[in-house]
């Protein structure tokens, strides 16, 4: 069973999350951009890779692989539409993998990419269900659509929205203050969203990482998730110049928004 899940600083803003077992040396490690980060951390704790788990193909997120398989001969997890080098075990939509005695289900979320997945494991003997979501979801808001469109990342989005709102978000980067900084923006009398811009402060302030996040969280604070809300839907008309007719148009203009915020 998961019992730690402990973040891996990497470059300027990425986190490699190490999920481990009570016990164990036994570690795993999720989309792992740079190699050195990761050894250190096993080398300074004595533990040993067992597993990786890649959720798109993104230089980081996938950079150390290589190095990181050949050291350890551990097993690779990733989209089996992306053919990226070093997986050896490709996933997609509805399959399921066994990592410390526990299921974890693939989601698919394109958008982002167009290969990109989700890793989710709700067992009944864990407090709060787990979701790995790379670069889908973030703390209060969403990824680039570098590949996908409007309509993917909206449908991928729901997907994760509709998750146990107890469910913890692991994303890979520390984005939320710019982030909160476009959802006030964007939705500026949420008082949920107010209050949880003073506690990320909080946190930033003494360089405690935001994440995770929950899917509760992000659906009172995360305008990317408050499509359906009039208030928002106002700012976002206001900011366009547009009406949206439906919550994907909504998305898209939200998103643009951001883009050139």
């Amino acid at each position: 069973m998961i019992s730690t899940i402990h973040p891996i600083p990497a470059f300027t803003d990425n986190y490699i999350w190490a999920a481990s077992e009570a016990d164990s040396r036994q570690v795993c490690v999720v989309d792992p951009g740079a190699a050195q980060p990761v050894i250190d951390y096993l080398q300074s704790n004595e533990l040993q890779l067992s597993d990786i788990l890649i959720t798109h193909h993104h230089p980081d997120h996938t950079g150390g692989i290589q190095e990181l398989a050949g050291k350890y001969s551990c097993r690779v997890f990733g989209p089996g539409s992306s053919g990226i080098k070093g997986i050896t075990e490709f996933v997609s939509e509805g399959d399921n993998i066994t990592l410390f005695g526990q299921s974890l289900s693939i989601i698919e979320v394109p958008g982002h990419t167009l290969d990109h997945i989700a890793y989710y494991c709700n067992d009944e003997n864990q407090a709060d269900p787990i979701l790995f979501c790379g670069d889908t979801l973030f703390a209060a808001g969403c990824g680039r659509l570098f590949e996908g469109t409007p309509e993917m990342m909206h449908e991928s989005l729901g997907k994760l929205s509709a998750l146990p709102t107890g469910t913890r978000v692991y994303c890979t980067h520390e984005y939320t203050m710019a982030n909160l900084q476009f959802a006030i923006a964007a939705d500026s009398d949420n008082t949920a969203l107010i209050e949880r811009i003073e506690l990320e402060k909080a946190k930033r302030a003494v360089k405690q990482p935001t994440l995770p996040s929950s899917i509760g969280l992000e659906l009172a604070t995360n305008p990317f998730l408050r499509c359906n809300e009039p208030k928002l839907q106002a700012s976002t008309q206001a900011q366009s110049g547009r009406t949206s007719r439906n919550e994907t148009e909504v998305f898209a203009a939200l998103r643009a928004w951001k883009d050139s915020f």
